[in-house]
């Protein structure tokens, strides 16, 4: 089984995230960081499971998609992922995030 690690920035953009949609609704906030983090056991059986992230181009840096949201993570090894940062798709995405 991969161990899964929430990096610092990707555990802040989370926060972030909440704190923005509980702005209009405290319920969707949780539901919302709920699916974002659900959606990552994927890799718990399949770490290769998301796409190359293509700004970055490297085979070890990857991506899952969540509604809006960009979850990148990194291929430390076969048995080790790290969540780098949570991004909302229609925001700019810049490599100093990763």
């Amino acid at each position: 089984m991969v161990q899964i690690k929430w990096t610092n920035n990707a555990v802040s953009n989370l926060k972030s995230i909440a704190e923005y949609i509980s702005k209009d609704s405290a319920k969707y906030a949780k539901l919302q960081i709920v699916r974002i983090k659900f959606r990552t056991r994927i890799l718990h059986s399949q770490i290769y499971a998301g796409k190359i992230v293509s700004e970055i181009g490297k085979q070890n840096i990857r991506e899952l998609i969540e509604g809006n949201y960009r979850i990148i993570y990194k291929v430390v090894t076969e048995n080790h992922a790290d969540i780098l940062t949570v991004h909302h798709s229609a925001r700019d995405f810049s490599i100093k995030e990763v």
